[in-house]
């Protein structure tokens, strides 16, 4: 038994014999909380002018604890694009001060952007690292720890190695993940190493991110730099950088505006299936994109509130790239409630 699992072993005996023993003394309490998240929208592509409607989300979460050391968290998009998804499902344990131990279905914890849900996007499409580059889910364990006078915070989880939608197959390798978040005064810093084998390919992959938030200003720039084993593939690189400015309002019922601008961009990046020449093939070609954008929102509390947003993407593709409407230049209008 490898040593990530027999440490993930260890800390779930551990976590079963701490919550038995607060049990006696805690009151357990059911109390779910629900939310959901409903993002309409049209896309126009301005090179030829063909639109489309999309119900881009309807997603729908719950969340709650039993004791105070133990919580969960369920989540189902009943509508991507016209497909029904289940996102999340997991248990965890609150181990000791500081210390938990989270297993089931969940993102990897890797990255900035791709964490951020629906509900809290900046632009109504994800940058490249959020989307095309890392965009992963796996069915695991992890575990994690915020230290005690410094404000840091630590994950490492092992996953299943193949797809989320089939958890029968027996695997002789696995995937791994870890994140550091640490907070400064108005800035935060994150780090992060993972290693997955979606299919034929393991790729490794860091990333960095630098986020500063003051008064009304939020600025984060994020680079992600992904290796493929044996050298099988040229290395790939991401990169994300944005700025919003928000102010406050009195326009009938809206109260908050912003304004948002972002650069991000690839080199060519491939998801690790081979072709039928024996080469990786390239699922991403490589492009950099420019995105404008407004959001006028009602705010309500921090979690009901109503978002109308308009984003332009320009985008710049090397030579020799076919464009189609999905990967040009565009004209989003955006409505995201979320309750």
């Amino acid at each position: 038994m490898s040593l990530p699992i027999r440490l993930l072993c260890s800390l779930l005996c551990a976590g079963v014999s701490f919550s038995l023993f607060a049990e006696k003394n805690d009151s357990i309490s059911y109390r779910p909380n629900f939310h959901s998240t409903l993002r309409p929208r049209m896309e126009l592509s301005t090179e030829d002018n063909e639109f489309r409607f999309q119900l881009r989300n309807a997603r729908v979460s719950m969340d709650g604890q039993i004791s105070s050391s133990i919580d969960y968290f369920i989540q189902v998009d009943a509508c991507d694009r016209g497909t029904m998804k289940f996102l999340d499902g997991w248990a965890r344990i609150k181990v000791a001060d500081g210390l938990k131990f989270q297993a089931g279905q969940f993102r990897m914890p890797f990255a900035v952007d791709p964490f951020r849900g629906p509900h809290n996007y900046v632009f109504s499409n994800r940058s490249f690292i959020g989307k095309q580059i890392f965009n992963w889910r796996a069915v695991g364990a992890k575990v994690s720890y915020t230290l005690p006078r410094v404000p840091l915070t630590l994950e490492a989880g092992v996953f299943n190695p193949k797809s989320i939608s089939d958890h029968t197959p027996w695997n002789k390798t696995a995937a791994f993940a870890s994140k550091a978040l640490y907070k400064a005064g108005d800035f935060t810093f994150a780090a992060g190493y993972a290693s997955i084998k979606p299919t034929d390919t393991r790729m490794n992959a860091l990333d960095g991110c630098i986020t500063w938030k003051t008064g009304r200003w939020t600025t984060e720039a994020e680079y992600l730099y992904t290796h493929y084993a044996h050298n099988r593939f040229k290395a790939s690189h991401a990169y994300n950088a944005y700025t919003t400015y928000a102010m406050p309002i009195k326009a009938g019922i809206f109260n908050r505006l912003s304004f948002q601008g972002r650069f991000d961009g690839i080199t060519a990046h491939s998801s690790g299936n081979f072709n039928e020449e024996g080469q990786l093939e390239v699922n991403n070609p490589a492009r950099n994109r420019i995105t404008v954008g407004t959001t006028i929102s009602y705010i309500r509390t921090k979690s009901m509130y109503l978002d109308i947003r308009a984003d332009y993407e320009k985008y710049f593709y090397h030579s020799g790239v076919a464009v189609t409407p999905e990967m040009g230049d565009k004209l989003v209008l955006e409505m995201v409630l979320r309750f």
